[in-house]
């Protein structure tokens, strides 16, 4: 098998339109593995939309190397090619002074070659320097070839390739003109979720188009070139992913449109612990009988509409809470089970404040839109939690401001990050968490394991 991974100079590089490009080019001839850098669940949903397997998430502040290489050989089963997409620059990270958390670090973990898209718009030998810069930076990275975005014309190309390929003695393997056409279609936490998109024309058309530019402007063969031979794991797959041998307690998933923010992991672990995976759609189905239930994020502010008028959805939701089911939600499923979310005046153009009921689990409002947060977390859950007491890292990743009411007790104390209130997040009622804080269930499997045993426990 070989491995690549495409990275950036920086965030807006245009890595994430040519990777996706580039997998769907790859996977009509290959099996294609992707896998994306960093806690991000938008990007991933196009990677599996193109491919058909599954994107799994690689982070190295949030798990260790012996974690990240499970995931990477778990998903790598079968597949001839493994292409990751890198987080914003090479190496950018959690901290100033490590690679932690960055894409360099994944490199170096995983032994993979690097494929460098740089941001060519108005440079040409200055591209040169760029690119000089980031193999000398850490000659430890493997940077084989460069990939050149934003061109302006035939002489700018011309340009730019001559002096990266003379001062950097790197290929430049693709060149891509300057366009409207290579966009992705954008929304206030970036992306449209490929779930959601994929049902209109536009959405596959514009997808189509950049895969046609990226066919026209990158030379596949070249970037194959570039790739490496990825060893064999040197023993069998990680039990953590193996599946138990009888599923003894249900599980209801929320995944619909409103609400499919997952990492592909969660499913796989859900299995290995016994666990059978019942999804469900809050906006449009009723509550199924399960022992437990998982409300992950999305965005139920643009379904908020759908989600009020299902009244049988939310009744049932706030009657299973009350009876001590335990209920686990991260973001846009702590916004749904609040009383109600306000949707304030201009947004989405709207002449006047609008509100919306919802669940009623906890006393208080989601107001859109509130603080824009995007970073890592870091803290500690106690015992009060369904997940148990453990020390956890996460991502919160929202555009909205949670006002529970005052005496809401809480699980988590966080010493890196928001949360909901003064470093304080995992709301608590009965056996129902709601959190801003996202989890990757590796990386927190303990965490994981102990709301499924309260799940049977409860069964």
């Amino acid at each position: 098998m070989k491995g690549l991974l495409i990275t950036g100079d920086r965030s807006g590089s245009g890595k994430t339109s040519i990777t996706l490009a580039l997998s769907a080019l790859l996977s009509r001839a290959y099996e294609v593995q992707t896998f994306k850098v960093g806690m991000d669940y938008i990007d991933p949903s196009y990677h599996t939309g193109v491919t058909g397997r599954p994107c799994r998430n690689l982070d190295s502040y949030v798990m260790g190397p012996a974690q990240n290489r499970a995931i990477f050989d778990h998903a790598c089963a079968g597949a001839d090619i493994a292409l990751v997409e890198g987080v914003r620059g090479l190496f950018e990270g959690a901290e100033a002074l490590s690679n932690e958390g960055s894409t360099a670090s994944i490199a170096a973990m995983l032994d993979l070659n690097v494929i460098l898209v740089v941001n060519a718009r108005s440079i040409t030998r200055s591209a040169a320097a760029i690119v000089r810069g980031f193999v000398d930076f850490d000659p430890g990275i493997r940077i084989r070839g460069v990939i050149l975005n934003n061109i302006g014309g035939e002489t700018h190309r011309q340009k730019a390739v001559a002096a990266i390929e003379h001062h950097c003695e790197i290929p430049v393997v693709g060149a891509i003109p300057r366009t409207e056409e290579m966009h992705l279609t954008m929304r206030h936490l970036g992306l449209v979720p490929y779930l959601e998109g994929r049902g209109t024309g536009d959405f596959l058309a514009r997808i189509d188009a950049i895969t046609g530019m990226i066919e026209d402007h990158v030379s596949l063969d070249a970037l194959l070139d570039c790739a490496g031979e990825v060893a064999p794991p040197a023993t069998p797959a990680a039990p953590l992913f193996s599946p138990a041998e009888t599923a003894d307690v249900r599980i209801g998933v929320a995944l619909d449109e409103a609400f499919n923010f997952y990492y592909a992991d969660l499913f796989d672990l859900l299995a290995s612990l016994g666990a059978e995976c019942v999804p469900f759609s809050p906006v449009h189905d009723r509550l199924p009988d399960a022992d437990g239930y998982i409300l992950g994020g999305g965005y139920p502010e643009l379904y908020a509409e759908g989600l009020e008028e299902n009244d049988a959805m939310r009744e049932a939701v706030r009657e299973v809470s009350r009876s001590g089911t335990p209920i686990y939600a991260e973001c846009g499923g702590l916004l749904y089970l609040t009383d109600r979310i306000v949707l304030k005046q201009g947004w989405q153009g709207s002449d006047a404040d609008a509100s919306h009921a919802m669940c009623g689990v906890f006393a208080g409002e989601a107001r859109m839109p509130g603080r824009r947060v995007v970073g890592y977390v870091e803290g500690q859950s106690s015992a009060a939690s369904p997940l148990g007491s453990a020390p956890f890292r996460g991502h919160e990743f929202h555009h909205t401001d949670v006002v529970l009411a005052h005496g809401t007790p809480f699980a988590y104390r966080i010493t890196r990050g928001i949360g909901i209130k003064d470093t304080l997040d995992g709301a608590i009622a009965g056996r129902t968490q709601a959190s801003y804080t996202h989890l990757h269930p590796v990386a927190s499997r303990t965490m994981l394991a102990h709301f499924v045993g309260e799940c049977r426990n409860h069964s």
